[in-house]
Protein backbone atom coordinates (compact mmCIF):
# COMPACT_ATOMS: atom_id res chain seq x y z
CA UNK A 1 0.00 0.00 0.00
CA UNK A 2 1.34 3.24 -0.84
CA UNK A 3 0.37 4.91 2.54
CA UNK A 4 2.96 2.72 4.18
CA UNK A 5 5.45 3.26 1.91
CA UNK A 6 4.45 6.97 2.88
CA UNK A 7 4.85 6.84 6.54
CA UNK A 8 7.67 4.64 5.87
CA UNK A 9 9.49 7.45 3.85
CA UNK A 10 8.56 10.52 6.68
CA UNK A 11 9.79 7.82 9.89
CA UNK A 12 12.71 8.09 8.16
CA UNK A 13 12.85 12.01 7.91
CA UNK A 14 12.02 11.83 11.57
CA UNK A 15 15.26 9.89 12.39
CA UNK A 16 17.56 11.61 10.28
CA UNK A 17 16.59 14.90 11.69
CA UNK A 18 16.60 13.34 15.36
CA UNK A 19 19.99 12.77 14.96
CA UNK A 20 20.76 16.33 13.35
CA UNK A 21 19.54 17.71 16.02
CA UNK A 22 21.18 15.92 18.51
CA UNK A 23 24.70 16.82 16.90
CA UNK A 24 23.27 20.15 16.71
CA UNK A 25 22.56 20.32 20.65
CA UNK A 26 25.98 18.82 21.08
CA UNK A 27 27.43 21.53 19.54
CA UNK A 28 25.67 24.45 21.30
CA UNK A 29 26.65 22.84 24.73
CA UNK A 30 30.68 22.54 23.90
CA UNK A 31 30.03 26.21 22.42
CA UNK A 32 32.33 28.04 25.55
CA UNK A 33 34.73 24.86 25.47
CA UNK A 34 38.17 25.87 25.83
CA UNK A 35 41.58 24.00 24.94
CA UNK A 36 43.27 23.07 28.09
CA UNK A 37 46.63 23.74 26.50
CA UNK A 38 48.09 26.14 23.81
CA UNK A 39 49.00 23.26 21.99
CA UNK A 40 45.25 21.82 21.77
CA UNK A 41 42.15 22.61 19.84
CA UNK A 42 39.03 23.75 21.17
CA UNK A 43 35.77 21.52 20.06
CA UNK A 44 35.12 21.99 16.84
CA UNK A 45 31.56 22.01 15.10
CA UNK A 46 30.50 19.20 13.77
CA UNK A 47 27.81 19.46 10.62
CA UNK A 48 25.51 16.59 9.23
CA UNK A 49 25.34 15.72 5.22
CA UNK A 50 22.20 14.21 4.60
CA UNK A 51 22.07 11.36 1.53
CA UNK A 52 19.34 8.57 0.53
CA UNK A 53 19.38 5.35 0.45
CA UNK A 54 17.31 2.56 -1.66
CA UNK A 55 15.16 0.47 0.62
CA UNK A 56 14.74 -2.28 -1.72
CA UNK A 57 12.24 -4.22 0.72
CA UNK A 58 10.05 -1.16 -0.14
CA UNK A 59 11.47 -0.07 -3.24
CA UNK A 60 11.53 3.63 -1.85
CA UNK A 61 14.42 5.95 -1.58
CA UNK A 62 14.84 6.74 1.92
CA UNK A 63 16.92 9.71 3.77
CA UNK A 64 19.51 9.19 5.91
CA UNK A 65 22.50 10.56 7.72
CA UNK A 66 25.54 10.37 5.15
CA UNK A 67 28.10 11.50 7.50
CA UNK A 68 28.70 14.15 10.10
CA UNK A 69 32.05 15.60 9.41
CA UNK A 70 33.96 18.17 11.19
CA UNK A 71 33.62 21.83 9.98
CA UNK A 72 36.94 23.62 9.09
CA UNK A 73 36.39 27.26 9.51
CA UNK A 74 38.75 28.75 11.70
CA UNK A 75 38.42 28.94 15.44
CA UNK A 76 38.07 32.34 17.22
CA UNK A 77 40.56 34.08 19.95
CA UNK A 78 39.83 35.24 23.53
CA UNK A 79 42.31 37.45 24.75
CA UNK A 80 42.63 35.71 28.20
CA UNK A 81 46.20 35.68 29.68
CA UNK A 82 45.95 33.66 32.43
CA UNK A 83 44.17 30.33 31.03
CA UNK A 84 46.14 27.49 31.19
CA UNK A 85 45.13 26.93 26.83
CA UNK A 86 46.73 30.58 26.39
CA UNK A 87 49.73 30.98 24.30
CA UNK A 88 52.49 33.20 24.55
CA UNK A 89 50.73 36.32 23.37
CA UNK A 90 47.95 35.61 25.77
CA UNK A 91 45.20 34.44 23.33
CA UNK A 92 43.33 31.47 24.08
CA UNK A 93 41.18 29.57 20.96
CA UNK A 94 37.75 29.35 20.81
CA UNK A 95 35.89 27.24 19.39
CA UNK A 96 34.30 27.55 15.76
CA UNK A 97 30.23 27.26 16.97
CA UNK A 98 28.01 30.20 16.34
CA UNK A 99 25.12 29.78 18.64
CA UNK A 100 22.87 31.93 16.77
CA UNK A 101 23.55 29.72 13.70
CA UNK A 102 22.96 26.26 15.97
CA UNK A 103 19.51 27.87 16.90
CA UNK A 104 18.65 28.74 13.63
CA UNK A 105 19.31 25.04 12.44
CA UNK A 106 18.18 23.34 15.32
CA UNK A 107 14.90 25.48 14.11
CA UNK A 108 14.80 24.07 10.61
CA UNK A 109 15.64 20.48 11.88
CA UNK A 110 12.56 20.94 14.58
CA UNK A 111 10.07 22.31 11.12
CA UNK A 112 11.01 19.37 9.21
CA UNK A 113 10.36 16.77 12.00
CA UNK A 114 7.10 18.43 12.29
CA UNK A 115 6.37 18.40 8.37
CA UNK A 116 7.03 14.45 8.52
CA UNK A 117 4.86 13.73 11.56
CA UNK A 118 2.64 15.39 9.99
CA UNK A 119 2.75 13.56 6.88
CA UNK A 120 2.69 10.06 8.85
CA UNK A 121 -0.76 11.52 10.70
CA UNK A 122 -2.31 12.56 7.47
CA UNK A 123 -1.15 8.92 6.20
CA UNK A 124 -2.34 7.22 8.88
CA UNK A 125 -5.75 9.03 9.03
CA UNK A 126 -6.23 8.51 5.20
CA UNK A 127 -5.88 4.64 6.15
CA UNK A 128 -8.26 4.74 8.91
CA UNK A 129 -10.53 6.12 6.73
CA UNK A 130 -10.25 3.58 3.98
CA UNK A 131 -10.85 1.04 6.57
CA UNK A 132 -13.83 2.31 7.36
CA UNK A 133 -15.20 2.74 4.15
CA UNK A 134 -14.54 -0.85 3.64
CA UNK A 135 -16.65 -2.05 6.53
Amino acid sequence: MDLTKSMMISAAGMKAQSVRMRIIAENMANADSLASSPTDEPYRRKVVSFGTQLNRELGIEEVTIDKVQYDKSEFGKRYQPGHPGADAEGYVRTPNVNTLLEVMDMKQAQRSYEANLNAVDSAKTLMMRTIDLLR
